[in-house]
C-alpha cells in the first residue's frame, strides 16, 4: 500500500525542459525554495533531453546554475491530481507525493501532432521527435532508411540526427507550400542565431532531398512497415524504408493548466506581461503559452521565475528580447499551420483513436468531442486524448470540453492515498 508523502516549497515548476529551468534557476538564485518536477528520467526536456555539459553551451550554462542552487529535483513523476485546498499530487515509481506551495509556475511543454493515414500504426512508423528520442536513449538506425515527414523545423533536426547517427535519410518532406517556406525564411533575417542553425543544418542535410507540398498518404506493410507512399508535387510515389518519422509541428500540453481553472484561447494558456496565467499565484511558461522554440521558452521562463522571487523590473528588462521572439513565433504558425488538404488523409477503416482502435467511419457521424467520447470511446485510454484530440480537432473542429483526473493514468494506490487530502 502506498503512503501519501508530503512536500512543502515556496515555488513548484511543473515541467524541467528549458523553460522549466530557466524559471527555477532564476526563483532559486533569488533565495526561493524551489522544487522541479518532471516525467522523464532526467531533466532538459524532449529539446535538452539528459542535459549535460555536452549538450551545448547554452544548456550547459543553465544545468551549471542549477547545479549550484538547491533546487529539489523530481524526476519520473507525473502530476495526476490537485484538489481544492491548490494541492497537487504526483506518482512516481517508487511513491505518492503531495506538493504544497505558494506559488506555481507550468512549463509543461508541448508533444507532436500526429494526423492519421492508412498504415499510421504500423510498427516503425513513429512520431519524428519520438524516433530522434529512442535513438538518444540507445536504439541503432545506422545503415537504416528512414523517411521523415510531416511540418516544421523539428523535421530537420530529427533528420541532421538521424544522419549523424548513420541513417539514411531518402527525403525530408514538408507539407507546408514553398511559397510559405520563402516567407518564413524572409522573417529569419531578424533572428542571425536562428540563421546560423538553419545553416548547420543544411550542411549536415547537404545530399539529402527537402521536397514542400509533400506528405505521406499510406504507409505500407504487413507485420511492420516497408514503404510509404509519398504525395510529392501532387503525384504519388512509393519509397521503400525502414522507418517513417512523421509528426505535424507541436501541440502545446495544456491539460495541467485546465485541470487548474487558468483561462484557456484558441488552445494556449492566457497569461499576463508578466506569464501571470488568470488564477492567482499560478504562471505559465514556454510552449503551453505558443509554439516559439527555445529561445522564447527560456525568456519566458527567466520571466516567471523573476517574477515569482519579486523582481518584476528584472523582469520588463526581457520583454523586448520575449516580443522580438514572439514574431518569430507567429512566423512559425503561419509557415507550418496543417493545410487543408490533409483532412483527407484518412480513409474509414483508418484508426484514429490508436487506444480504443476507433476508426474515421465510427467518428464522423458525430458533430462534438463529447458525443464521440460517449458512443466510440475515442480519448478515453491511456493516453487521455492527448494524440487522438489533436488530431480529431483538425479534422472535425471539435474542441475539449472538459479536463478530469487523473491527467495521466495513475496506480490505483495513489488514488487511494490521496482520498484522505481531498476529504
Amino acid at each position: 500500500m502506498r503512503s501519501l508523502v508530503t512536500r512543502e516549497f515556496e515555488l513548484v515548476v511543473v515541467g524541467a525542459g528549458p523553460a522549466g529551468l530557466a524559471a527555477a534557476v532564476s526563483a532559486a538564485e533569488s533565495g526561493i525554495y524551489t522544487a522541479i518536477i518532471d516525467d522523464n528520467p532526467e531533466i532538459g526536456g524532449q529539446i535538452w533531453r539528459g542535459a549535460s555539459e555536452a549538450s551545448g553551451p547554452e544548456a550547459a550554462g543553465w544545468l551549471r546554475r542549477f547545479r549550484k542552487r538547491n533546487i529539489a529535483l523530481y524526476c519520473e513523476a507525473h502530476v495526476f491530481h490537485r484538489n481544492e485546498q491548490g494541492l497537487l499530487f504526483a506518482e512516481t515509481p517508487q511513491e505518492t507525493l503531495c506538493f504544497k506551495f505558494k506559488k506555481l509556475v507550468l512549463a509543461t511543454g508541448a508533444r507532436e501532432r500526429f494526423l492519421p493515414f492508412p498504415g499510421w500504426t504500423l510498427p516503425n512508423v513513429m512520431g519524428a521527435g519520438g524516433l530522434q528520442a529512442l535513438v538518444k536513449s540507445g536504439l541503432p538506425v545506422a545503415g537504416k532508411r528512414v523517411v521523415v515527414a510531416g511540418s516544421g523545423p523539428l523535421l530537420l533536426a530529427v533528420a541532421a540526427y538521424l544522419k549523424q547517427h548513420g541513417a539514411e535519410i531518402p527525403l525530408i518532406c514538408e507539407q507546408a507550400p514553398r511559397r510559405a517556406l520563402l516567407r518564413f525564411s524572409v522573417s529569419l533575417a531578424l533572428h542571425p542565431e536562428k540563421v546560423a542553425q538553419a545553416l548547420q543544418l543544411r550542411r549536415v542535410l547537404k545530399d539529402v532531398p527537402f521536397v514542400p507540398n509533400s506528405w505521406p498518404v499510406r504507409a505500407l506493410g504487413q507485420d511492420r512497415l516497408e514503404a510509404v507512399v509519398i504525395s510529392r508535387k501532387g503525384v504519388s510515389e512509393a519509397v521503400a524504408c525502414d522507418y517513417l518519422a512523421c509528426g505535424f509541428h507541436l501541440v502545446p500540453n495544456i491539460e495541467l493548466a485546465a485541470l487548474l481553472g487558468c483561462k484557456i484561447r484558441n488552445g494556449l494558456v492566457c497569461v499576463d506581461a508578466f506569464q501571470q496565467t488568470s488564477v492567482p499565484g499560478i504562471l505559465c511558461a514556454g510552449e503551453p503559452t505558443g509554439i516559439g522554440g527555445l529561445e522564447l521558452a527560456l525568456i519566458e521562463g527567466e520571466i516567471a521565475g523573476l517574477v515569482v522571487a519579486g523582481r518584476k523590473a528584472a523582469a520588463e528588462e526581457l520583454f523586448g528580447a520575449r516580443r522580438r521572439y514572439q514574431r518569430f513565433a507567429r512566423s512559425l504558425e503561419r509557415a507550418f499551420s496543417p493545410r487543408s488538404e490533409l483532412k483527407q488523409l484518412p480513409d474509414d477503416g483508418a484508426i484514429v483513436c490508436r487506444c480504443e482502435d476507433v476508426t474515421f467511419a465510427q467518428l464522423k457521424k458525430y458533430c462534438s468531442w463529447r458525443a464521440a467520447k460517449l458512443h466510440t470511446r475515442c480519448g478515453m485510454g491511456p493516453c487521455q486524448g492527448r494524440v487522438c484530440g489533436a488530431a480529431a480537432e483538425f479534422l472535425f473542429g471539435w474542441q475539449p470540453d472538459s479536463v478530469r483526473p487523473p491527467v495521466f493514468p495513475v496506480n490505483i494506490e495513489s488514488l487511494s492515498a490521496i482520498s484522505g487530502e481531498q476529504q
